[in-house]
């Protein structure tokens, strides 16, 4: 009973997937407030701020004398669950993705004609959902938190006054909780389990910049897939008070957040005027199945317990699209506007409630207010629409449960460039 209790609940790796943030699978595209208004459409081309050391390294050769930048984008979400039905009953409220803010902050440096250097800290990947533990569907998960925070050390440099290129590696650390509540039979009420791990790795980003024309430049940025090994424990609670038992067993798992490319052209159109587009392709096939090793037993009667679980997730590859604008007002304002479009991973055989994205576009403005010739404000607005989407999912359990979700969130984006 434990094994089947540990391969229907132990993926923590399937938690990575549950979000409605503004980039498809567990992705965030949070690392800019200037690029959130223009739906990320220049983010590799662009390089209006120190935030590039992230969009693109080789646009650190772009920005003269230092400069701070520094944001936070909040995720408002909500979600529509319709046409339910399960082996077990439960609340459907759909208020899972509590309102969540992202930070960012970077730095740059231009050293000298052709080089210079930077420094980032920011969340390429995270989420956070929480059904609560009334949730019908909790047998496929009731909770979910993982978090990534990656800070990048990054030098570029300037071949001429058209090629530049930029590095940065980056050091990364993953950290993950894992809840759901199963109805085993012959316990008292559900038997919960909790899965917590963590992980630091490497990875690096790399960038070319090129001026193609007076009027248009190019970027190429690609993002480093990095490899985790998650380490941690998973506690079983079972049992009704008095009698409650908590089984404690090592749990491991690997997992390789994906490798990215991003392709963008800025086009100056006019003095005032600048249109920008963009491609990202992400390698989200990587991720075929989930396994997971759990081993030893730290309290409880239970013997000493070795398992090795699959289980199947068959995301495939992804391509965003995104198409934007920006309009210098006068000195002091610029405003921008942008469309994206961007693909789900998961597929309609394997998606399960800690799973419940589909294909969404996003619509964002912006705008950027210079307070003085040294001090910049960016906001930006967003709205994402996802397009409607079926669960359905069952356990060796007995546990049952299908829906069809509908999503959407707001995004608000605040931040401040400092030049000195």
């Amino acid at each position: 009973m434990k094994k089947v209790m540990l391969k229907t609940t132990l993926s923590l790796a399937v938690a990575l997937a549950s979000t409605q943030l503004f980039a498809s699978g567990f992705a965030l595209n949070e690392q800019s407030i200037s690029g959130m208004g223009t739906g990320y459409a220049g983010r590799s081309s662009s390089a209006e701020d120190a935030s590039t050391v992230y969009g693109n390294p080789a646009g650190m050769s772009r920005l003269k004398g230092q400069q701070i930048t520094v944001g936070a984008a909040a995720i408002d979400a909500s979600t529509d669950i319709k046409n339910v039905s399960g082996r077990s009953s439960g609340q459907n409220d759909g208020d899972m993705v509590p309102f969540t803010t992202v930070p960012m902050a970077f730095y740059t440096n231009q050293l000298n004609d052709q080089w210079s250097i930077g420094f980032g800290a920011y969340a390429p990947f995270g989420l956070i959902t929480n059904y609560g533990s009334n949730f019908q569907g909790r047998a496929f998960g009731s909770k979910s938190e993982v978090k990534v925070v990656t800070v990048q050390p990054t030098i570029s440099y300037a071949f001429n006054d058209k090629v530049s290129i930029g590095f940065g590696p980056t050091f990364n650390r993953i950290s993950g909780e894992l809840q759901s509540d199963l109805a085993v039979p012959l316990a008292s009420g559900d038997t919960n389990v909790r899965v917590k791990g963590d992980d630091t790795a490497w990875g690096y980003n790399i960038g070319l910049l090129v001026q193609a024309t007076d009027t248009t430049r190019v970027g190429l940025t690609y993002h480093s897939k990095v490899d985790y090994k998650l380490d941690g424990h998973t506690d079983v609670t079972s049992g009704g008070s008095p009698l409650v038992q908590t089984n404690r067993y090592d749990a491991s798992l690997k997992i390789a957040t994906p490798e990215s490319y991003d392709l963008s052209v800025t086009q100056n159109l006019t003095d005032a005027w600048n249109l920008y587009a963009g491609t990202t392709w992400t390698r989200w096939s990587r991720l075929k199945d989930i396994t997971i090793n759990n081993q030893g037993v730290s309290g409880g009667l239970s013997p000493a317990l070795f398992s090795t679980i699959t289980e199947p997730q068959n995301w495939h590859d992804t391509w965003a699209y995104a198409l934007g604008t920006s309009y210098q007002l006068d000195k002091q304002w610029v405003l921008r506007a942008g469309l994206s479009f961007d693909q789900s991973p998961t597929n309609n055989k394997d998606r399960s409630p800690r799973i419940p994205t589909g294909d969404r576009k996003i619509f964002s403005v912006g705008a950027g207010y210079a307070i003085t010739n040294d001090l910049t404000i960016d906001a930006a607005l967003s709205y994402l629409k996802e397009e409607d989407i079926s669960v359905s999912k069952s356990n060796p359990l007995g546990s049952s449960y299908s829906a069809t979700y509908k999503n959407s969130a707001w995004g608000y984006g605040l931040g401040a460039t400092y030049k000195f």
